[in-house]
C-alpha cells in the first residue's frame, strides 16, 4: 500500500492548522485555555505568541498548515520509501 503524498500533506496541514486554530479561538474566548498547548507552538513557530490577539491566532494557523503539510509530506515520501524498499524479494 502506498500513500499519496499529496492528500496526506493536504490532511495533515489541515488538521494542524485546524488545532492550532481551535484552541487558539478558545484561549481567546477562556483565557488560559490550551496555554501550555499554544506556548509549545510559540516555542517553535518565529513571529508568534500564545493568544495574544486574533491576528497571532491566524498567524499560528498558517504556520501550522504550512507545518503540517510538509511534515505529512516528509512522512508519506518515509512510508512510501520504506515500504517499497521492505517489500522487496531477498
Amino acid at each position: 500500500m502506498r500513500f499519496n503524498i499529496s492528500a496526506l500533506s493536504l490532511t495533515i496541514g489541515l488538521f494542524w492548522g485546524a488545532s492550532i486554530l481551535v484552541v487558539g479561538l478558545a484561549n481567546l474566548a477562556w483565557p488560559g485555555y490550551g496555554r501550555a498547548f499554544l506556548e509549545l507552538a510559540a516555542s517553535i513557530y518565529p513571529g508568534y505568541r500564545a493568544g495574544a490577539s486574533i491576528g497571532q491566532v491566524a498567524i499560528g494557523t498558517l504556520y501550522g498548515l504550512v507545518d503540517g503539510a510538509i511534515g505529512g509530506a516528509v512522512f508519506g515520501w518515509i512510508y512510501n520509501w520504506l515500504s517499497q524498499l521492505l517489500a522487496r524479494p531477498a
